[in-house]
C-alpha cells in the first residue's frame, strides 16, 4: 500500500505545471518578489478566523498541557522513579495518557481517531457566526503536524476514511461560499516526520500506522530526502487542485532550494501561476507563510503571535490564538485579555496588518463559549467602528501613546492599553483615530496638532456609533477632543476626522 501511495504522489508531481512562459512567475525569490501582488479583498477584508481542529481535539478535554502537540509529546515515558513534580511537559502528558488510555504499545495516537466524531459540527452555523462578528475570510487547518488530512486525500489517513467520515475542507468551503466569505487553507505537514520521532519504536512494518507515523522518512534528514519532499509537494498540490483556495498558508518549513530541489518555491510559484492563468493575469489569491528570512515582497508574512513596531511596507498577517493552546483543551487559558485582543487588532491594522484569530473547536465540532466571547467582543467593536477598519489603509503614522509593541514573531503584546494610546487608519480622505482604552477625560492627540502630520484644516469630528455633537480644539500643541457624555464602544472608540486643504 505504501508503494502504491508513493507512486501516486510521484504521478501527481509529474503532472504539476512547470514554468515555460516568460509571462509566468519563475520559481525564484526574485521573480516572486517582482510579481506578487496582494489582492484587494484581503487588504480590505482585514479580519479572518483560523480553525484548528483535528484528532487531538477529541482527547480528554481535562488532559495536561500538551502545547498543542499531543501526538508528539505523548511518546515520552518518564524514567523509573522520577517524581511527578520533576516531570517535563512531555513526560507528564505521557504518564497521564498511559493512566487514562493504556500503554503506548496498546493505545497509540491513531487510537484517538475513533473518538474524533465531529457529531455536532455545523460549518454553516459556525461560518455565519464568525461572519456576523466581522470575519471576511476563514482558514481551516487542512493537515497539522500529525499527518492527518482533514479532507478527501490520496493519503489514507484522512477525515473521510475515518474519524468524522466527512470532507471537512469541502464543507468549510461550501459554507464560506454560501455566506460570501473567502476561503483559505492552512497546511502544517512538512515537519511531521520529526513530529513523530519518539513514536517510531512502537510501530510495526506492514501496518497501516506505518504511513501515519511517516516511517518511510528520516526524522532528522527528511528535509534533504527527495521522496519526502516530493510527497509533501503532491499532498499540498492536491489541496490546491481539489479545493481551489483563495488563500494558501504553509505553516511549517518547506523544501529549500538547496537540498530540497526547490520544491517549496516551486509549489508557491505554481500556486500563483495557476491563479494568474485562470484570472487573465490578475492575482486573486494570497500566499502566506512564516519564513522570516524570505523576501517579504514575495509573499504575505504570517507574523504569528507577534506584532509590528511600525507600519510595514507590505501587508502582513497578525495571527493569534483565542483558545490558549491552538487546539482545544478545556483548562487552557488565553493570557491575552479580550480588551487587549481587540486593541492589538486595531494596532495591527494601523500598521498595514490583517488580523487572523484562531479558534479551537471541541472534538464534537462545537465552539467553546470562552472563545466565542472573544469573537463577539471583536464583532461588537466592528459593528460600531467597521467603517474605520474595512477598506482602510495606514496613514502617515500608525499613532501615538506609551505602549510600545514589540516588532517580530512571538512575544505578542499582552499589556493593557491606555486612553493615550491612539491608532490611525484612513479611507476616502477621512482620517480615523481610535482610542484603545475607554477615556475618562478629554482626549489629547499630539500627532494632530497644527503644523503636525495632518497638514490640512480639520472641519469636523464625529464619534462613530454616536449622534452626540463632538466638541474639539486644535492648537500648535495638540488636538483635544472633549470627553463625550457617552461612549458607544466598551473597549475601543473611533473618531471620524474630516479635513480640507488649507
Amino acid at each position: 500500500m505504501k508503494h502504491l501511495t508513493f507512486l501516486l504522489a510521484i504521478s501527481l508531481l509529474a503532472s504539476m505545471p512547470s514554468v515555460t512562459s516568460a509571462e509566468e512567475i519563475e520559481p525564484t525569490w526574485e521573480s516572486m518578489a517582482a510579481h506578487y501582488q496582494v489582492p484587494e479583498w484581503f487588504v480590505d477584508g482585514k479580519i479572518g478566523v483560523w480553525f484548528h481542529w483535528g484528532i487531538s481535539s477529541a482527547a480528554d478535554e481535562n488532559r495536561p498541557n500538551d502545547g498543542s502537540h499531543y501526538g508528539r509529546r505523548m511518546y515520552s515515558p518518564p524514567p523509573e522513579g522520577k517524581a511527578d513534580e520533576d516531570l517535563s511537559m512531555n513526560e507528564t502528558l505521557t504518564k497521564w495518557h498511559i493512566e487514562h488510555y493504556g500503554p503506548l504499545e496498546e493505545f497509540g495516537y491513531e487510537d484517538l481517531i475513533p473518538l474524533f466524531k465531529a457529531e455536532k459540527w455545523d460549518p454553516d452555523a459556525l461560518v455565519k457566526f464568525v461572519k456576523d462578528n466581522g470575519a471576511r475570510f476563514i482558514m481551516p487547518v487542512a493537515c497539522h503536524h500529525d499527518n492527518f488530512d482533514m479532507y478527501d486525500s490520496f493519503h489514507p489517513w484522512n477525515s473521510v476514511a475515518m474519524g468524522p467520515k466527512r470532507d471537512t475542507l469541502k464543507e468549510w468551503k461550501q459554507a464560506a461560499a454560501k455566506h460570501g466569505l473567502k476561503f483559505g487553507v492552512s497546511t502544517h505537514l512538512y515537519w511531521s516526520p520529526r513530529f513523530f520521532a519518539n513514536a517510531r519504536k512502537y510501530q510495526k512494518p506492514g501496518t497501516p500506522e506505518w504511513q501515519l507515523f511517516n516511517m518511510d522518512y528520516d526524522p532528522r534528514g527528511y528535509a534533504t530526502q527527495d521522496s519526502w519532499n516530493e510527497h509533501w509537494y503532491a499532498r499540498c498540490w492536491e489541496i490546491i487542485e481539489k479545493y481551489d483556495p483563495d488563500m494558501f498558508n504553509n505553516d511549517s518549513p518547506y523544501p529549500k532550494i538547496e537540498g530540497g530541489k526547490g520544491l517549496g518555491i516551486k509549489l508557491f510559484s505554481d500556486f500563483l501561476n495557476r491563479d494568474l492563468k485562470e484570472n487573465n493575469g490578475e492575482q486573486t489569491v494570497v500566499l502566506s507563510f512564516k519564513d522570516a528570512n524570505a523576501d517579504r515582497a514575495a509573499f504575505t508574512y504570517n507574523l504569528e503571535r507577534g506584532g509590528a513596531g511600525e507600519i510595514k511596507p507590505e501587508p502582513w498577517m497578525w495571527a493569534t490564538d483565542l483558545s490558549g493552546g491552538w487546539f482545544y483543551r478545556k483548562t487552557a487559558v488565553n493570557r491575552m485579555s479580550i480588551p487587549v485582543m481587540v486593541a492589538n487588532g486595531v494596532d495591527a491594522i494601523s500598521k498595514n496588518g490583517v488580523v487572523m484569530l484562531n479558534v479551537a473547536l471541541r472534538g464534537d465540532g462545537t465552539l467553546p463559549e470562552n472563545q466565542a466571547a472573544y469573537l463577539t467582543a471583536f464583532g461588537d467593536f466592528l459593528k460600531i467602528n467597521g467603517e474605520g477598519i474595512y477598506g482602510t489603509r495606514p496613514w502617515k503614522t500608525f499613532g501615538e501613546g506609551p505602549l510600545k509593541v514589540k516588532d517580530g514573531r512571538q512575544g505578542e503584546n499582552r499589556a493593557d492599553f491606555c486612553p493615550q494610546d491612539i491608532r490611525f487608519t484612513t479611507k476616502d480622505d477621512v482620517l480615523y483615530a481610535f482610542v484603545l482604552a475607554p477615556p475618562t477625560e478629554d482626549i489629547v492627540i499630539n500627532t494632530l496638532a497644527t503644523g503636525g502630520s495632518l497638514d490640512r484644516e480639520i472641519t469636523g469630528i464625529e464619534l462613530m456609533g454616536s449622534t452626540e455633537k463632538i466638541t474639539w480644539n486644535r492648537t500648535a500643541d495638540a488636538l483635544t477632543i472633549r470627553l463625550p457624555k457617552s461612549l458607544p464602544g466598551k473597549i475601543v472608540n473611533g473618531f471620524r476626522i474630516h479635513s480640507r486643504q488649507d
